[in-house]
């Protein structure tokens, strides 16, 4: 099921994007745009800054003059001078299995002239979860043969605010802020009371993992900014625990990710040998396995309560023979992992096949018998192309000669 939410969701005015959007500040940096625009000393900065950050994150508030605990006055003189913008509805998807995909549009925050960008964000519920997959870039620089993204070139890395906005937007379409209403579409699987933050709520987005469109090493400043805002405590309150950042390898931000952000980790492997993952996932030639491998043993934190996830999408007489599986075995020989089995998503003009059920199940078999948690991913979202490795906006990217006339015009 397709709804067209254009009519819901008015694009934002040009001269309005020239205001400051709060959304995506540090508390550190609210304050100081706090201090900057409006001549707020200190005290008051801080005071203020603490109230907005509750009433963006915590409440889900868009509107200034919702903010019943700042003065009208101020109230008036943050709307003339801030935004809270979030991104423009264009479409949102449901599956016949409940997953929904959202195709979700921004403007260029520092220069509204260039034309809009969008992306696609995923939420899959389950009986036990319910798992928010979040875009990072708009397109994708690593171009792995198998995946769906990889057809379009990178357009350009969203901001902190960019990323948090898919968040926010899906918690509001979830009923998940105070006062929100639950879809009545059939499309929501609520997540049991207890599984989701600190509070033990029942929230609808219990997990958040960055396995949308786009590296998000490659874009890692914007990313650890959002996902440290999306963990505070006084605000969406995520555990780091239920926040999985997934990388297919940019090995010099591995360590600084367990370091800085703290999250979970997921590797995109799909294959055992440089000569087959050069091919499936360019990035090795720059970072082969041996590296690789060495910074994932050295990630911050890990440990048997704190495993690795490691994704190996299965590919017919490509990666899933028993040599391979075995092979997988003695690479992660030590590691504390947990092995996601993923059946290919097939996309239009992709060249590769699924492997079977049973060449899934004799590999899983060969993994687990070595130790190893290696469930298979059951596909989600097929139907309206939201399953891993599907997502892929129908945004161009502008010629760099273009864009460069539009951000001096």
């Amino acid at each position: 099921m397709a709804l067209n939410l254009d009519h819901a969701s008015q694009p934002a005015r040009p001269q309005a994007q020239r205001r400051t959007s709060l959304v995506g500040l540090s508390k550190h940096e609210l304050r100081t745009a706090l201090a900057s625009e409006l001549g707020l000393d200190e005290r008051e900065a801080k005071m203020r800054g603490s109230q907005l950050w509750n009433w963006i994150y915590h409440h889900g508030v868009t509107d200034f003059d919702r903010m019943s605990n700042i003065q009208k006055g101020v109230r008036q003189k943050l709307a003339d001078t801030f935004l809270l913008d979030r991104p423009e509805i264009v479409s949102e998807q449901i599956s016949v299995d409940g997953t929904r995909k959202w195709l979700f549009r921004y403007r260029d925050p520092k220069n509204p002239l260039l034309p809009p960008v969008e992306i696609e964000t995923v939420y899959i519920p389950e009986s036990d979860r319910g798992t928010l997959c979040v875009s990072s870039q708009v397109g994708c620089t690593l171009t792995c043969s198998f995946c769906h993204t990889g057809t379009q070139t990178l357009v350009r890395n969203l901001t902190a605010g960019e990323i948090l906005g898919q968040v926010l937007m899906a918690r509001e379409r979830l009923g998940d802020f105070p006062g929100g209403v639950r879809p009545d579409d059939g499309g929501l699987v609520p997540a049991p009371r207890g599984s989701g933050g600190s509070e033990g709520d029942n929230r609808a987005i219990t997990n958040v993992v960055m396995m949308g469109m786009g590296e998000p090493l490659y874009n890692y400043d914007n990313v650890k900014n959002a996902l440290l805002i999306a963990s505070a405590e006084d605000g969406i309150s995520l555990s780091k625990r239920r926040i999985t950042l997934s990388t297919s390898g940019v090995v010099p931000y591995i360590e600084p990710t367990g370091r800085e952000i703290g999250v979970m980790l997921a590797i995109s492997l799909h294959a055992v040998r440089d000569d087959l993952r050069d091919m499936l996932v360019p990035i090795n030639k720059k970072y082969p396995l041996k590296d690789l491998m060495a910074a994932i043993r050295a990630y911050p934190g890990l440990s048997n309560a704190r495993r690795v996830t490691f994704e190996y999408v299965m590919l017919r007489d490509i990666n899933d023979s028993d040599a391979d599986a075995r092979e997988l075995v003695r690479l992660l020989s030590g590691i504390p992992a947990k092995i996601n089995l993923i059946p290919f998503n097939p996309w239009p003009g992709t060249n590769y096949d699924c492997s079977s059920s049973a060449r899934i199940e004799k590999f899983a078999d060969i993994v687990n018998r070595a130790g190893y948690a290696s469930p298979v991913r059951t596909p989600r979202g097929r139907d309206i192309f939201a399953a891993c490795g599907q997502l892929k906006s129908e945004t161009e990217r502008l010629k760099k000669k273009d864009r460069e006339a539009l951000t001096s015009a």
